[in-house]
Order: structure tokens, then sequence, then C-alpha cells
């Protein structure tokens, strides 16, 4: 296919930048070059920050970027710079900041306006043609008659930048939080509780994998009835809502109303991840068949949309799609409308229509519904005077011919970069499914996997990259992608005993330390010190839809500190929770992966070492228990790690549950760990 017009984005690897190739904008990707370039022509940035699943990116994509007159304007006046904010993260924390701070508000495409040096004067996020036209005008004509005015208010922004960023331990050593402190933080999260539907009291809906994987954790060590309601509430709705897809597994971003109907329809591999996690955790801690069934069908859309043929993994699938007019549309892959469902399903339709809501309830616009339970299985099967099990297998005929039928659309446009975070946290998800379902094909696959990410994105000097496609890795790993990786590998060695990916592990997370740390506030920044940044270095603490990569690193640090007793991993850790434990203090809901480190300390936590041949039968068993204060080391002989030492004894498997290294009575049945452990926690 020949195309009238190709920039500098053409020798990308990121589908983003790669649709972006053939507009008339003389396009370029974010290089130290291209800055350096603009500064000798004096020439204002233009940056344009999105990603490949961003509907309102491909729509001025659409109405601007790809307009000749609106390319004339921006190529002779801009260096034109086009970001992958999943690719560049670095660069988009900083452009997002400054557009929160100039407007308030923030969101995607993410345009920016700066001077050549990367400071910024002016943005916004999406703008119609003729606007856009008249503010490049405006702003280069500005520049060219008042240049000090715009210097001055740049420098006050960049100087703003890194105000909001600054991070300093506090004057006196801070303590852990207490209990009594964790609640008062629950009490007043709570209020924004959504009881009645699960999720905030609000819309559009997000599902927050970070703050229910915390919620799960506390209601357990707390023993909270009210906080255990509210999740399994949350995690039910979201399993009966149309932000699930009910034909082929897994989830969407979030939901545009307050039930968990109506999806913003990409699906993205950070969110599934994570909540395959959640729902394991969760299937452990009460043995709900819902959750499982989610998890089973989740990894299977992974698997089946989202795996590459060496085992990584992809990052998202558009929400836009094609419709039967070949127009974009978004969410067309995924509806239905009657005179579809009717001939398809025949006699099934009646039942099918009361299980999904073919009605007033499940109705989305244009005679098209969204698939959305809000009865159990067993009140459905009682309607229709069937049993559960009838209900579920005609349910489970019904989506198979759903499956077949969808397969023959138009897919979803497929992001298939592949990021080294992203599928830290689905190698996490494959590892904690085997643990609490049992499962050995998601153990095969969670290897498969870490072997991919050991083989392609470890670097010689023992960093990563951030991402690969095509055998190409071009970007520095950030803190996350290391971090996640980390953590992911530590979990690994516990169901696997491979003591290989535990020294990986713990090698990434001595890299950190050595190039990523901050040393005034103890806590790591972003970007490696090898790398060039604008403005500043961002240190990132809150968790949002994805875990702070700081608060990870702590949680990583503590827990490996248990395996390796003589590290400085938990005093670091402990330095980094008391430098925002103030800030946590006063926004617990924005920090919810930092509040598991309170329920570590002040709650009993185990280091349970199994010693002798059977030890895969025991720790697979013991494993299979909802059990976040523990670690585990194991091994069939001997072993250099502390924890196993001289604990071998010839003819039989012993297990020791040990706190900070000093050991109970070794006993030799996954019954008896359990009894060591419920004594322990109810002494204390």
């Amino acid at each position: 296919m020949t195309h009238e017009y190709t920039n500098d984005l053409i020798k990308e690897t990121s589908p983003y930048l790669l649709q972006h190739a053939h507009n008339p904008v003389n396009w370029e990707a974010w290089k130290p070059e291209v800055l350096h370039r603009a500064k000798k022509e004096n020439k204002l940035l233009l940056i344009s920050i999105g990603y490949a699943a961003c509907h309102w990116c491909h729509v001025m994509e659409e109405e601007c970027f790809e307009d000749p007159e609106v390319a004339e304007v921006m190529n002779s006046s801009y260096v034109n710079i086009k970001i992958d904010r999943e690719e560049r993260p670095d660069v988009d924390h900083i452009y997002m900041d400054a557009l929160q701070m100039m407007t308030g508000s923030g969101g995607w495409p993410l345009n920016i306006v700066a001077l050549p040096d990367g400071r910024p004067f002016w943005g916004a996020t999406y703008v119609k043609k003729a606007d856009w036209i008249r503010v490049l005008d405006q702003l280069q004509d500005l520049y060219k008659k008042d240049p000090g005015k715009i210097e001055d208010y740049a420098q006050k922004l960049a100087e703003g930048l890194k105000t909001i960023n600054l991070v300093s331990p506090p004057e006196t050593a801070v303590g852990m939080l207490e209990l009594d402190q964790l609640q008062a933080i629950y009490k007043d999260w709570e209020k924004f509780f959504d009881t009645k539907m699960g999720g905030y009291n609000r819309a559009p809906k997000f599902m927050m994998p970070v703050n229910l994987n915390f919620l799960l954790h506390y209601s357990t060590a707390m023993n909270d009835i009210s906080s255990l309601e509210y999740v399994n509430t949350t995690l039910t709705k979201m399993a009966y809502g149309g932000v699930y897809d009910h034909v082929g597994g897994g989830f969407a971003r979030y939901s545009v109303d307050d039930k968990w109907h109506v999806p913003h329809f990409e699906k993205m591999l950070y969110d599934n991840g994570q909540l395959i996690s959640v729902y394991s955790k969760a299937y452990a801690a009460t043995g709900n068949s819902l959750y499982k069934k989610v998890v089973e069908e989740s990894i299977s859309f992974v698997m089946t949309e989202l795996m590459d043929e060496s085992f990584g993994f992809y990052s998202s699938l558009d929400a836009d799609s094609y419709n039967s007019e070949k127009e974009l549309e978004e969410g067309a892959y995924y509806v239905w409308n009657k005179q579809e469902l009717e001939p398809l399903l025949g006699e099934n339709f009646e039942l099918f229509k009361s299980y999904y809501n073919i009605n007033s309830y499940g109705h989305w616009e244009k005679g098209n519904y969204v698939l959305i339970r809000d009865e159990s299985d067993e009140a459905i099967a009682k309607k229709h005077d069937i049993s559960a099990e009838v209900l579920r297998q005609k349910i489970n005929d019904a989506k198979h011919l759903l499956l077949k039928v969808r397969e023959k659309r138009d897919k979803p446009r497929l992001d298939d970069k592949i990021l080294t975070s992203w599928n830290g946290l689905m190698l996490s998800g494959l590892i904690d499914a085997y643990k609490y379902l049992g499962n050995e094909e998601y153990l095969k696959l969670a290897l498969k996997n870490a072997s991919f990410i050991k083989e392609n994105l470890i670097k010689a000097d023992g960093g990563m990259y951030r991402n690969h496609k095509n055998g190409t890795s071009s970007i520095n790993g950030y803190l996350e992608d290391l971090v996640t990786v980390a953590n992911a590998f530590m979990q690994l060695y516990e169901v696997t005993a491979d003591e290989k990916w535990l020294q990986q592990s713990k090698a990434l997370l001595d890299y950190c330390i050595a190039n990523y740390q901050d040393p005034e506030s103890g806590l790591f920044y972003f970007t490696s010190k090898k790398d060039d940044y604008v403005i500043r270095r961002t240190i990132e603490t809150a968790d949002n839809v994805i875990p702070s990569s700081n608060s990870i690193m702590a949680l990583t640090l503590f827990k490996m500190s248990k395996i390796f007793l003589d590290s400085p991993y938990e005093e670091i850790a402990l330095n980094m929770f008391g430098t925002i434990q103030e800030t946590i203090q006063e926004s617990g809901h924005n920090h919810a992966n930092w509040l598991n480190m309170p329920l570590y300390f002040n709650k009993p936590f185990y280091e349970i070492a199994v010693v002798g041949e059977k030890y895969e039968e025991i720790v697979r068993t013991l494993q299979a228990n909802y059990l976040p204060n523990t670690v585990f080391a194991a091994t069939a002989g001997t072993s250099q790690l502390s924890l196993l030492q001289n604990r071998l004894e010839e003819g039989n498997t012993l297990v020791y549950v040990c706190q900070q290294g000093s050991c109970k009575l070794p006993v030799t049945t996954p019954a008896e760990v359990m009894e060591q452990i419920t004594q322990a926690s109810d002494d204390r």
C-alpha cells in the first residue's frame, strides 16, 4: 500500500506511533536529539501524548493530524513530537502534572506546547480543528512578539512541577502505623463506598484492583465483616456487569455508568493481570465459585487475544472496531441486538434473555444490549424451574454460539507492544491463579512468560528494558518495570523453589538501590540515574489503577528481607514508609498498596521453610490457603539460604514456621502448620 505522507515515526515499533506514521504532520518520537535540534532552531515543541486504545486520540487524529491544512501550521512553526504514554510514562507524568496545574483537569490526548528545552506553557486535551489552528497561530505569534512573557510563565510552571514532586524525610524518626490508625484510615475511606453496587459511589466506575487487594487483606487480617462484604459485593457486581466480557472473558477498563453496565470497551493487560490476582485470592478466601470462573475465563482471554508466540503479553485491545457498515464504532465487537440473538439461540433465547437482561435494564443504545447479570444462578434457575447445573450448561452453550458468531466480526485493533511492567503484573496474576486454583497449566504459562522476560528484557548490566516488539527493545526500564518483575520472580520462587528466580529478583532489587534510589528521601526515582530527563526526576508514590512503583518496591523489599536476613531490605522499606507516612494518613485511599505494610508489621508475619523430598506437595497444599502474611522457602535437599540451612533430616520432610528467623518446632503436615499459624494469630 502506498501512502501520500510518511514521517519519522515509521522507524518506531509502538502501534500508537505507527498509527501516526502517515500523517502529513512531521511527527518525531521523543528523543534527546530532537530537543537539541529544537533549541538550535529556537522552535517551540508541540508534544502530543496518547495511546493505542484511546478513543479521543483517534478522533483528534482524524479531525486534525490527518488534515494537510492543520499539518501546514504545525510543520511551519513547531517541532512536533508524538509520544505513546505507555512506552514513556516518565514524560507523561510530567506533562500530565503540568496540564492539571494549568487547567485543573487531565486526560488523553494530552497536547502540550513547550519551550525548546521542554518547559511547558500551554496544554489541552481534545481540541477541534478550527480551535486547534487558531490556538497554534496565537501561541506562535505570542512567542515571536513577547518571548519573555512565555519564558517567565514556563519557568514558574517548571518550578511548580518540581515542588509538587518534592519528598522530604520527616525531621524525626516515624514508627509504623498502628492498627487503630489503620482502622481510622479505613473508616474515613469507606465513606466513598457504594455498598449496593460496589466500587465507589459515583460514575464512571473504575475497578481499582489495588484497593480491592488491600481491602481483602485488611478484612481477613482484621476479621472485619463490613469490609469483606464490600469486597465481595464489588467483585460480584463487577463479574455480573457489562464491564466483564461474558462471552470471551476479561474486563474492560471501566464502566461509564454506576452499575458496571456499559464499559469503555478497551481491554488492558494491566487491569486483567491484577484482577486475575484479586479474584484468585478472593476465591481462596471465600470459596466463591464465581470468582474461580472469572479467573479461568480471564486467563483464557489473555492467552487467546493478548499472548505473543514467544509468551510475552501484548498491551491492549482498542475500544473501537468496525461495525456492519465498516465504520469505526466503540463497542461494535461486543454488543448484541435481539434480531441477532433470537434466531441464533432459538429455544434458549428466553432463558438467555432473563439471565443477561435483554430488556430495559440491559439496553445500551440504538437497540444494542450489553450483557449484564443482576441475579445469581440459583435465583434464575428457580424462576425457570430448572436446576442450577442445567442452567449453567444452557448458558455456556449459548455463550459458545455467541463467541463463534462474534469471531466473524472485525476485531478491535490490537496494541501488540510488550511492556515489561504490565507483563510483571500478568505474571503475578498467573502465579496467584496457580496457587489458589491449583491448575498446573497456569504455572507452566507463568514459567514461559518469566523465561521470556529473563531472556529478552533483562539487560547485560542487570537493568531492564521497558518495551519489546519484533525482537527489538529500545527504551531503558523504569522503576515500575524492575520492581513488578522482581516481585513476580520472588513469587515464582515461592511456588517452584527454584532459586534462580529468587536470585534474579534480588539482583533487580539491588540494581534499583544502586541506580534509582534518592539518597535524601530514601525513596526511588521513576527513572534511572543513567537516563536523561526534562524538568525533574519523578518520585511516584500514589497508588492508582496500578500500584505505585515505590509501594511495590517497599513491599517486595520487606518480603525479601525475611529470606535474606542479613540484608538492609527491611530498614529501607521502613524508611520508605516513614517518609510518606503523613501523606498516607491524609489520603489512605490513594495509597492502598502501601497500607499492606502496617498489616505485615502489626499482625504476625511468617516465614515458612519446607525442607525434604516431599516439599512440593506440602507447599502446594499450604499455598492454596489465602495467607498474605507469609513468605515461603523450600528445598528438597540443602540450600545456602539461611532459612533452609541445617534443616534437612533424611527420610523426613519438615516444615518450620518462623518469625524473624526464630522458628517453632518442626512439623510434618500442612494441618499442623495451619494449627501453628492459627494459634500464633490467636495469641497475638
